[in-house]
């Protein structure tokens, strides 16, 4: 059994999205969908003859409109989602310490990892954590806008994230530098924005780095709320 994850890429948005298997070799769930990709995804599980149970979001996108409703109202799964990200259409709204479960007995904890976002998670399956915008590989998400919070985020990473086992491997939902996964132990001391830092100086750096407003975010953000389904779509 192959336990790795399968990872695609969205060039346009520097996106990853995530297909996980399960030890039966007939389930998967799929992570940060991104919308034009769904047949993409589709042809994925249907050669590798898996039953998708869950689309799983880390948080509302701000930079491409996820295909978590395209895929679920295709498969037939369920959309599972932070709780604190008003996603309202979705199944299941997760919270800190929540268990989803799939297949023969795959369990993925959820880690409520804020400052992205306020509703940010993260997900940990086996050994692999997929931070979506919280951890990037030697980065991390920005923090001034959707309620974010540079404050929040160190705490979530330096607090939650760290904590796991430096062998644990990182999963962003993001890369721009051609990078694909990292680990915790090498985040932790080479990562350029958080390994020893004081949150004083974290907050200082993320202040100072004036970027510019998503070119996205304010069509993806509400197409996201509701599961990737834009307004002039909707029935």
């Amino acid at each position: 059994m192959n336990i790795n994850p399968i990872q695609l890429f969205d060039t346009e948005s520097s996106t990853f999205t995530y297909i996980l298997v399960g030890e039966d070799d007939k389930s998967a769930v799929i992570i940060d969908a991104v919308d034009h990709h769904w047949e993409r995804d589709l042809a994925h599980l249907k050669r590798l003859g898996l039953e998708l149970a869950y689309v799983l979001e880390t948080h509302a996108h701000a930079d491409h409109v996820t295909a978590a409703g395209k895929l679920r109202e295709v498969t037939g799964a369920k959309a599972a989602v932070p709780a604190g990200c008003g996603i309202a259409p979705a199944e299941v709204q997760l919270n800190d310490g929540d268990i989803i479960r799939f297949g023969k007995d795959e369990q993925i904890k959820v880690i409520h990892t804020p400052g992205h976002t306020a509703g940010s998670v993260s997900y940990l399956w086996r050994g692999n954590v997929f931070t979506g915008d919280t951890l990037l590989i030697d980065g991390c998400g920005r923090t001034d806008f959707q309620s974010g919070s540079s404050a929040a985020l160190y705490d979530s990473v330096v607090g939650k994230l760290f904590k796991l086992p430096d062998t644990t491997r990182v999963w962003p939902g993001h890369d721009y530098k051609g990078q694909s996964v990292s680990t915790i132990g090498w985040e932790k001391e080479h990562n350029s924005r958080l390994a020893h830092r004081s949150k004083e100086d974290f907050a200082t750096l993320m202040a100072s780095l004036n970027l510019p407003k998503p070119r996205m975010i304010d069509i993806a953000v509400p197409a996201n709320q509701n599961l990737g389904v834009r307004p002039e779509e909707r029935h």
